[in-house]
């Protein structure tokens, strides 16, 4: 905002500008049946906890567990109206109290930041925005902030994404960084562990490419296919010490389809993705090969992964149901692996998850309640692609009751 609004004030009168603070309150009650794999003090669901025995047998993550967070609620600040390079300019920026990890968890972050320049058939955002792989006129309607993962790609990233539109279609090209939600390799302090960071994709030089087609043939049908390519190098020197440049590139694909209806809206979503945890989806890269025993050489690959969702909502204006469901499997690498496996969730074979929901709002008040069942196979190990093996299939039932107050 210090850059944004002198900018724009600047160039035309103050009178001119349309500036609006808007935002959330919310209020999140939980109870989980299990311990679970989360971020932010179990707000943040991704799936179940493993099971984990202790010397007597007992499963030390068997048991139940709540919390009470407003750490959702969030403020924004839209300013429109500037003309400036015979375009229509505005911008946005927002934020949210949930921190950026668990140490910071009720402190202030950033959800979004950009300018948007719109001419008559052109769009140009830049600044920081939703990642390619999530459509905003396309996600699920779920009560939990999770919004579908790890079955719906998230996250949020700087980016630079150029968009055409032509009648009914509208065509984008996106490059983009990462922050907050990033890719996940080798951690060079302690060997053998996964370390998440923005430095893999950043020491490739490359930032990540996407291409979207989206077509709207009707007012009620939205559909559309989207491709990215990222490149990340795991590390700049060896575990022995020697420079060196090994790079793993990976792919991504999507299909989505809206069929907007009176009594009901229809959404559903299909991802393939190589290495896609910096998405907040089951993946990452593993060691192919060991090209230079004396100096530490590896070569990589990618764990590939293939989700799909549905979410079906109903359309009444003070009470809506809906039902979420979400599966993703682990397909492992192209190649074989001979050293560890870097990313998210990679025990697990596959995964489920049914979540049905209602709300029911007057005005600006809403209140609504949630079950999410999700159910992952975890593996006691690994074939030579990386697949996990000798599958446990574990449980977690969540119930969610969440307030709302709009401003």
């Amino acid at each position: 905002m210090v850059f944004i609004i002198p900018a724009l004030l600047m160039a035309q009168d103050i009178s001119q500008m349309n500036v609006k603070v808007g935002g959330f309150i919310k209020n999140d009650m939980f109870l989980d049946s299990r311990k679970t794999i989360s971020a932010r003090e179990g707000h943040f669901l991704l799936f179940p906890a493993p099971i984990s025995l202790d010397p007597d047998g007992n499963d030390i993550n068997a048991g139940a567990n709540f919390n009470f967070l407003s750490i959702q609620s969030r403020v924004n600040v839209n300013i429109a109206g500037a003309k400036l390079l015979n375009a229509a300019v505005s911008a946005k920026i927002e934020g949210d109290f949930f921190g950026q990890a668990n140490p910071n968890v009720n402190l202030f972050r950033l959800r979004h930041a950009f300018i948007k320049m719109k001419w008559s058939s052109t769009e140009l955002l830049i600044g920081q925005y939703w990642i390619p792989m999530f459509v905003t006129d396309c996600f699920p309607g779920t009560v939990s902030f999770n919004t579908g993962v790890p079955f719906q790609p998230f996250g949020r990233s700087p980016q630079i994404r150029w968009t055409q539109y032509f009648g009914m279609a509208k065509l984008m090209a996106i490059v983009n960084s990462q922050r907050d939600y990033s890719s996940r390799g080798p951690n060079p302090a302690a060997p053998n562990t996964t370390l998440t960071s923005s430095v893999f994709l950043r020491n490739s030089a490359i930032p990540e490419l996407s291409l979207q087609l989206h077509l709207n043939p009707a007012d009620a049908i939205l559909f559309g296919f989207g491709a990215s390519y990222k490149q990340i190098k795991p590390q700049t020197s060896t575990s022995l010490g020697y420079q060196t440049d090994e790079v793993i590139s990976g792919y991504n694909a999507f299909a989505f389809l809206r069929l907007n209806f009176k009594p009901v809206t229809i959404k559903a979503q299909g991802v393939y993705g190589q290495n896609i945890p910096d998405v907040l989806s089951i993946g990452g890269i593993a060691i192919s090969d060991s090209t230079d025993l004396e100096r530490g050489f590896v070569e990589y690959t990618t764990l590939n992964t293939l989700s799909a969702w549905m979410d079906i909502s109903s359309n009444g204006k003070k009470v809506k149901v809906g039902l979420f469901a979400g599966y993703s499997k682990n397909l492992g690498a192209k190649d074989e692996i001979i050293g560890p496996l870097y990313g998210l969730g990679t025990s697990i074979e596959s995964m489920y998850r049914v979540s049905p929901r209602i709300s029911y709002q007057v005005s600006k008040l809403r209140f609504a309640l949630e079950g999410e069942y999700t159910n992952a196979s975890y593996g006691a190990s690994y074939d030579e692609y990386g697949v996990p093996q000798d599958l446990t299939p574990v449980g977690n039932l969540r119930l969610l009751l969440s307030s709302y107050f709009f401003f």
